[in-house]
């Protein structure tokens, strides 16, 4: 059974990736706040985690802090970053804190489950949002 984090503070995306992205051979686990996440990932041993990088304002870089999180308590996890607010810095930061993948928002759906299943997660990407 293959685990999937998500965090966004944005409970729509939560939703809509976590109905994407679960499957039967996959359990997705999903938080609005990254203390939530780091208890999460204190738990458990996740294959991937896919981060917002904004979770509490205007000028919030979380995910990063989170993305750093994760690689020091798993380096194996693979994490995916995602914003709406991306720039060139950022997206060099997250590659450099060990991101496999980065997106700005609006994420092209298929895209994300195209990379999920690079990843070794067979998700069911017949489901429609």
């Amino acid at each position: 059974m293959k685990k999937i984090l998500i965090v966004d503070d944005e409970p729509t995306i939560l939703m809509t990736l976590s109905h994407v992205l679960s499957g039967k051979d996959v359990t997705v686990i999903t938080s609005g706040r990254i203390e939530e996440a780091e208890e999460a990932l204190d738990r458990y041993a996740f294959d991937l985690v896919i981060a917002d990088i904004r979770l509490s304002g205007m000028y919030g870089i979380e995910g990063l802090e989170l993305l750093s999180y994760v690689k020091k308590v798993n380096p194996k996890t693979e994490v995916i970053i995602m914003t709406a607010y991306g720039s060139d810095d950022i997206r060099e930061e997250a590659y450099r804190r060990g991101a496999v993948q980065y997106y700005e928002k609006p994420i092209d759906i298929d895209h994300l489950i195209s990379m999920v299943k690079t990843l070794g997660i067979s998700v069911a990407s017949s489901q429609k949002v």
